[in-house]
């Protein structure tokens, strides 16, 4: 018969608790993807690091009245920040709207959606809440407002209307963020 030692014991339970509550911890983006577990793998998100990074969407939705797929990869990007354990504090996330093609539409209130896209819903809108609820950061291109010469009164809640894209990718930049163009 086998004996195992008090120490081996107490190092068991304490990773299965760990797994446990692991396991258990509550995503960022609720209902949101999340990247899945590789065995072996070398590079992991690390809690100790602040992840600054923005992402810039100038591609619409594959076709109308679908979310902007954009938005899921971001969703994936943060929950896989906080399954890592990396805090809140930690993750700096901006999305910024600018204006190549119909990309965005997304940052429309749904009655002014409803007008721009012939009495659609704005199926980006849920996505979009739960990433300000994470706390990831929305601006909007100000050229394109006014380029499209959209109502500032119709954009979403928590919007930040900049002086142009450009500027803001690459004053960004200079703060140390990591452009991922979408």
């Amino acid at each position: 018969m086998k004996t195992i030692s008090f120490a081996r014991i107490a190092m068991l339970t304490l990773l299965a608790s760990a797994a446990h509550l692991y396991a258990q911890a509550p995503l960022a983006v609720p209902g949101g993807p999340v990247a899945r577990d590789v065995p072996g793998a070398k590079e992991l998100p690390d809690p100790n690091t602040t992840y600054k990074v923005v992402f810039s969407i100038g591609k619409p939705a594959p076709e109308p009245g679908k979310a902007n797929p954009a938005l899921a990869s971001i969703a994936n990007y943060v929950n896989t920040l906080a399954k890592y354990g990396v805090p809140p504090e930690h993750r700096k996330i901006v999305v910024m709207i600018h204006h190549r093609g119909d990309g965005w539409q997304m940052m429309l209130k749904n009655d002014a959606y409803h007008r721009a896209t012939e009495g659609l819903d704005n199926p980006s809108l849920e996505m979009i809440q739960k990433l300000q609820k994470a706390g990831v950061e929305f601006r909007v291109c100000g050229q394109l407002v006014v380029g499209r010469k959209i109502n500032p009164e119709d954009i979403l809640p928590g919007f930040q209307t900049d002086l142009w894209a450009l500027t803001s990718l690459v004053d960004l930049q200079m703060a140390g963020y990591v452009h991922v163009a979408m």
